[in-house]
């Protein structure tokens, strides 16, 4: 990361050096930065530049050190065997105790993202956090993660609470890019966090929980850049999901409007984004259709593992509808028999839907599949959980299968808002270049997935009763035992008579 930190180094040598000798430390910054001091040459707003390659340079993933597994909670709730397992596509679940909330999980991913990079706090100029765990209807997450910048006397940090569902985190993401591509930029990096706890009240939902939050550190000459002018947003006003009852952490869901809406965005985000690319290709003299085979790799938000599949499948199908009569019958075997359907017409077509994943299985498990790992053993984590797919690709896949890629993402909130965009992957996967090292960081992610503690359906039933229990409750301390916790967890210490929150740390 030393290559990183150079730039934001010498320009905070520059900010304190300005009144003994600004023409000095001007000369500090490298030509790039220099745009972003308080001398410019010319006003910022008349240069027709951005910074080069923004995007995502590192990142961190928590989740909690507990997980119930799904062929125990399948017999507790006397469903048949494969229900969860089989039928979601799930096989672990992670979750948390009212020893940890939003903010703590928070607090412990963005520390354990500036202790792996080694940045100096006073490095970071934006910081903004996706969640829909609300806890406070005021008081946002990131003014609690303004706790650990304290002893650096860095307060002059942009950026704040951004809410939709599971969408937030993208949203932070734009904007965190929008940002650095603006007269905004003063040369310092961005950090994004999302995260959430996803929580059901007893029934079919539960077994679609999780816990988890990601940071990412967002700048320039990253080895995933943000495809400038590649994005496809769909958004519209529908009841799938949503949280009326500040009362309590549950949700109100019809699942299977929820799911017709998410098909539905896909395909709209995806006819806007193939649209934009056609358009873009047009410019460059390159004349032909987008289609899966211009993604090498494809993510999604998942709020359960067979609906990925169905998502990729519906991608395909939506290629096929647009290709021409010899390329469907040449490219897409099976699908013959649904040439004249359209679109709107499918979303519960169940003889389509399995004609679909039987002709798209091979391009799953090239594109897709691998970017399921962190999701099938921890469960839905709402706002972070397309980056915690994003994360899993990286654990799966060597830096030299990454190179010159790029990664189809797309992200779904109900209520709702959806985009779909992209990354292309840096093509240096050198040892010690940028990409070599954020693959290599991620390296460890199924080894402390593993070293979670399973914990009984019996027992994961009394915690999510107990944390009904302490919903809103003022003046107390979290039951349980701190050594369940990893090592340098923050986690909620007491809540006092006026509802204000103090947070510890775990020994690292």
């Amino acid at each position: 990361m030393q290559r990183l930190l150079s730039p934001v180094k010498r320009l905070l040598q520059v900010k304190r050096g300005m009144q003994e000798a600004p023409a000095a430390a001007a000369s500090l910054l490298p030509e790039a930065l220099q745009r972003f001091s308080t001398f410019p040459a010319v006003p910022l707003a008349k240069t027709n530049t951005w910074p080069k390659d923004v995007g995502i340079l590192a990142m961190e993933v928590y989740f909690p050190a507990q997980y119930v597994d799904q062929t125990d909670l399948e017999k507790y709730n006397n469903v048949e065997a494969g229900r969860y397992t089989v039928g979601f596509g799930q096989t672990h679940m992670g979750f948390c105790s009212v020893q940890e909330d939003i903010n703590s999980l928070c607090l412990t991913v963005v520390q354990q993202l500036m202790e792996r990079t080694k940045l100096p706090w006073d490095s970071v100029g934006r910081l903004e956090v996706g969640t829909e765990t609300i806890i406070d209807k005021s008081k946002a997450v990131k003014t609690v993660l303004m706790e650990l910048f304290q002893n650096s006397g860095n307060t002059d940090i942009e950026g704040i609470d951004t809410t939709n569902a599971c969408y937030g985190g993208t949203a932070s993401l734009f904007n965190a890019a929008n940002w650095m591509e603006s007269s905004s930029w003063d040369g310092r990096y961005a950090v994004v966090v999302c995260g959430d706890i996803a929580v059901y009240a007893k029934g079919n939902a539960r077994p679609t929980g999780g816990a988890g939050a990601v940071a990412m550190l967002v700048g320039p000459e990253a080895p995933l850049v943000l495809e400038r002018g590649l994005r496809g947003t769909h958004m519209e006003n529908i009841y799938d999901f949503y949280k009326p009852d500040a009362s309590t952490e549950y949700p109100v869901v019809d699942g299977k409007l929820s799911i017709q809406c998410y098909l539905r965005a896909l395909d709209r985000c995806y006819a806007v984004y193939r649209q934009k690319i056609q358009n873009q290709w047009k410019q460059a003299g390159i004349d032909r259709p987008f289609t899966l085979d211009d993604l090498q790799f494809m993510i999604f938000h998942t709020p359960f593992c067979k609906l990925t599949q169905k998502s990729l499948a519906r991608l395909m199908f939506n290629d096929f509808l647009s290709a021409s009569s010899d390329t469907q019958i040449s490219r897409y075997k099976g699908l013959e028999a649904f040439r004249g359907l359209k679109l709107e017409d499918t979303y519960d077509d169940k003889e389509l839907e399995k004609a679909l994943q039987k002709a798209s299985l091979d391009t799953f498990n090239r594109k897709t599949k691998d970017s399921l790992y962190f999701s099938t053993y921890n469960g839905n984590t709402y706002t972070s959980s397309l980056y915690g797919c994003l994360a899993s690709l990286l654990s799966q896949r060597s830096a030299q299968d990454l190179a010159g890629s790029r990664i189809g993402a797309f992200s779904y909130g109900s209520g709702l808002a959806a985009s779909l965009f992209s990354f292309q992957v840096s093509p240096d996967a050198s040892p010690g270049s940028p990409l070599e090292k954020l693959v290599s960081s991620m390296s460890d992610l199924p080894k402390r997935l593993a070293s979670r503690k399973r914990v009984s359906a019996e027992e994961f039933t009394a915690i999510m009763e107990q944390r009904e229990q302490f919903y809103h409750k003022v003046n107390f301390s979290p039951p349980g035992d701190r050594k369940n916790l990893f090592p340098g967890t923050w986690y909620l210490e007491r809540v006092d008579e006026l509802y204000r929150r103090k947070y510890a740390r775990c020994p690292v």
